[in-house]
């Protein structure tokens, strides 16, 4: 027993939750990790460091290795996936010296036999949208500028080559091929090749031949005059002869579908009967404020261009949605109301919107008006959330009201052109913008989705007019479920057997019985091949970036990997191996799940320094056991640990994996809970890691920028110095999809605001600042650092200095950007460490 596995017994800290070592070098393999079902601070994670060698000067990392061009780690497939006819896998390759990638394919037998597809053949190997008939005989596929079918005898047809794009590809119960082009829904017949137009739409007045007249003087013109009388007579008789033409007359096309001129497309959809159509409009937005520009000085003319972006959240309005049911065989619409929706006109922001009238000294009166309500648009899918059962016969939609407290799905009552509520997702923080894929079974009228209702979000079935059923269940999050085509099984990915571990499962929806498909003991992605027969890995470790894995679904065969691509050079390099422990919260009953980076006699000698970082995105998980993101920083803070750093990466509270809790910790109080938790990280070092508790410095980027601030302005005893990267210093100026979530908007919930900006705490800075901002980053604005700045000048304080970045916008690019800001992070640690 090591010296840290004793005390983190005596810390209480060991329990049934499963050990978790970092992968070794030589073999590629980790420890497997025990089942458990509880994240409780009971039985917390605990696993045996492996520290890292201090070396020699021959395999020292230095700054300039690791902070060059990533393509010496060597050549990671990317986006892999399966050929349309599912007898090949496919990735893609960064080319050397390159930001090409080139693309591979390998045939599924020999899968470790891959070549480089020709430019000519690109597009039989990788696409862009594609779709399968209902009898699985033709799939038709977008790539580039064109749309493609491939029959089942591997023929395929060029259908288009430029032109109008087709997009949102469907087929139809009678065998044809429909997708959008500009303002139309067509349909082709893949046997004949005809064109038929379905339904087209225009944000325009509907033209009548005779129009009512308006005033007194116009009815007396057309009463007195007879040449305005028979002109009328005259225009009424051949739109009455037209109308009758197209009634009955194949040459004719349907007419345009009208809607407001004010408004604007949001997504049109056709049943695959053919008969029916919903239509999406929302009010146009008003033209781009002038303010909402970025300056970008280094251009090739040498002037300064003024770049577009994005509007902040303090000037967001709410948006709503009107969904249109229609008829394409009369051509008659009826606007779909939200009045049967549950909660529909709920004030559910009325205890905020009381507080903050409290706060100026008013008062607020509950306000029962109809919410503002949308489809779904979520970040996870590039498809409006409209689906439709394969027959045709029922469609459902995914809504979401604009204040992000409900999310709904809802089916749509044809004869009575009503929606019916099937399924009410309420969270009094917000709803996940994760975790929301759904849609119809291919083979009957059951609706599988996701949901966070039970805290994790978790798989259901429903049959409309039914409670919905639970295909899992449990401490764990489930994503990225796949529905076979026969409808026996739903594939997922879930951390089930520890939060920092994701492998591959799949329940039969018949049984209820849940199978592991993998147990590699990392982070593992999937895609499951055309015939449900294979699956594509995408797999790797805490020191080994993804590499390529197959397997039959077959439960009981091993996953062979495929592809081996990680350099030789950095394969000799001496990483650090982090581990993944969990630290006691003194906030919560789930531990704080981290990884620690220790050298190598920790133990010995004088109290260490050590580094804090905090990962970006807020809700993101970097405390897991595979390859992260962050693989810079992870090599810089394995150069920190050879030179006797002990480094922390936590995921406080906000972060992903945790379940809903963990997410909606920092609901109006943005900075608050997560520095409680680097304070519980610190007091573990402390205590465990024999760490000076006078010697901890931190630092990270974006969201983890904003924590540097709120560290060390509202806590300016726990660290010694701080770099903040790219940091959100005001949220009244970040977007409003992420932050209204978290915070409502500043309209509404200004107090939010105020607790959670680091601006309105900026006096309590007390030590070493260093603030790296990139200057046309269109993400978090060059300008949350000019303002911060000019706060702290202000505010007379001396003790910090800002880098500015003038070519990088939020993820840094060239090399030497990348080495400057580590150089000065570097400097900043031994400074004051």
């Amino acid at each position: 027993m090591n010296k840290i596995t004793t005390l983190l017994l005596a810390a209480g800290l060991t329990g049934s939750l499963a050990a978790c070592t970092a992968t070794n070098s030589a073999s590629n393999t980790a420890a497997p990790a025990q089942s458990q079902t509880s994240y409780k601070n009971t039985a917390p994670a605990v696993v045996t460091p492996e520290v890292a060698q201090s070396g020699n000067a021959a395999n020292a990392i230095t700054l300039e290795k690791i902070m060059s061009d990533p393509q010496w780690l060597g050549q990671a497939p990317e986006n892999a996936g399966f050929s349309i006819d599912g007898k090949h896998i496919v990735f893609e390759r960064e080319r050397i010296n390159s930001d090409i990638s080139d693309l591979y394919q390998a045939d599924i037998n020999t899968p470790a036999q891959a070549t480089k597809v020709a430019l000519e053949d690109r597009h039989l190997y990788q696409y862009d949208e594609y779709v399968t008939s209902q009898d699985g005989k033709v799939t038709a596929f977008r790539a580039e500028d064109s749309v493609f079918a491939q029959f089942s005898n591997g023929d395929v047809v060029q259908l288009t080559r430029g032109g109008a794009p087709l997009s949102n590809l469907q087929f139809m119960v009678d065998g044809r091929l429909m997708a959008q082009s500009g303002d139309k829904i067509v349909a082709i017949n893949l046997t004949t090749g005809q064109r038929q137009e379905l339904v087209s739409w225009k944000f325009a007045e509907k033209p009548e031949a005779v129009k009512a007249s308006k005033d007194y003087i116009a009815e007396q013109q057309v009463s007195l005059i007879q040449y305005i009388a028979k002109q009328r007579q005259h225009r009424q008789a051949v739109a009455d002869e037209h109308a009758a033409l197209a009634a009955v007359n194949p040459a004719v096309a349907p007419k345009p579908i009208y809607f407001n001129k004010d408004d604007r497309l949001v997504a049109a959809s056709v049943s695959p009967k053919g008969d029916t159509a919903i239509i999406v409009t929302t009010a146009q937005k008003p033209s781009r404020d002038d303010s909402d520009i970025m300056p970008h000085y280094i251009q090739e003319d040498a002037r300064i261009a003024a770049k577009e972006v994005r509007q902040r959240v303090a000037d967001a309005e709410p948006v709503n949605h009107d969904i249109w049911l229609v008829n394409l065989e009369t051509g008659e619409k009826h606007e779909l109301s939200y009045v049967n929706l549950p909660g529909y006109n709920e004030d559910v922001l009325a205890e905020v919107k009381a507080e903050n009238a409290k706060a100026k000294g008013e008062s607020y009166e509950v306000n029962r008006l109809p919410r503002a309500i949308t489809l779904l648009e979520s970040w996870y899918w590039q498809q409006p959330s409209i689906r439709w059962q394969q027959a045709g016969n029922q469609v459902a939609f995914m809504l979401e009201a604009w204040d992000n407290k409900d999310r709904w799905i809802v089916t749509v009552d044809f004869d009575n052109h009503r929606l019916v509520n099937q399924h009410r997702l309420h969270d009094d923080a917000w709803v996940n913008y994760r975790f929301n894929q759904f849609g119809w079974l291919h083979n009957s009228e059951k609706l599988f989705f996701q949901s966070e209702q039970t805290g994790y979000a978790h798989l259901y079935l429903q049959t409309p007019g039914q409670a919905p059923e639970a295909l899992t269940k449990g401490q764990y999050i489930v994503d990225e479920p796949t529905v076979t085509r026969d409808d026996k099984y739903v594939y997922f990915k879930a951390n089930k057997k520890h939060p920092g571990i994701y492998e591959i499962y799949r329940v039969n929806l018949a049984s209820g019985e849940m199978e592991a498909m993998t147990n590699l003991n990392g982070m593992t992605d999937y895609k499951l091949s055309p015939d449900g027969d294979t699956l594509l890995l995408t797999h790797s470790k805490v020191t080994r970036p993804p590499e390529l894995y197959i397997k039959p679904t077959d439960p009981a065969l091993q996953a062979k990997q495929i592809t081996h691509s990680v350099s030789e050079e950095f394969l000799a390099m001496p990483w650090a191996k982090p581990q993944v422990v969990a630290i006691p919260s003194s906030n919560t009953a789930q531990p704080i799940y981290a990884r620690v980076y220790l050298p190598e006699n920790y133990q010995s000698g004088e109290p260490r320094r050590a580094v804090v970082f905090n990962h970006g995105a807020g809700y993101l998980q970097n405390a897991h056991l595979g390859w992260s993101g962050y693989f810079r920083e992870f090599m810089f803070h394995s150069m920190l640990v050879q030179q006797g750093y002990v480094v922390l990466d936590m995921d406080y509270r906000a972060s992903a994996g945790y379940g809903r809790d963990w997410r909606t910790a920092i609901y109006r109080q943005m900075g608050k809970p997560e520095v409680e938790d680097l304070r519980d990280g610190v007091d573990w070092l402390v205590a465990n890691a024999n760490v000076d508790r006078e010697r901890i410095g931190t630092y990270g980027g974006s969201y983890g920028g904003f924590l540097t601030f709120m560290s060390l302005f509202t806590a300016p005893d726990l660290f010694e110095a701080g770099a903040a990267l790219r940091p959100v210093s005001d949220w009244a100026h970040y977007n409003t999809p992420y932050t209204a979530n978290i915070l409502n908007t500043p309209e509404v919930d200004p107090i939010a605001y105020e607790r959670s900006s680091p601006i309105y705490f900026a006096e309590g800075l007390e030590k070493p600042l260093l603030i790296n901002s990139p200057m046309v980053d269109d993400n978090v604005f060059f300008e949350d650092s000019v303002r911060l700045v000019q706060r702290l000048i202000e505010l007379k304080k001396q003790n910090f200095e800002i880098a500015i970045y003038p070519v990088e916008r939020h993820g840094f690019v060239q090399p030497t950007s990348w080495l400057d800001e580590y150089r000065r992070i570097y400097k900043l640690f031994e400074t004051n460490l």
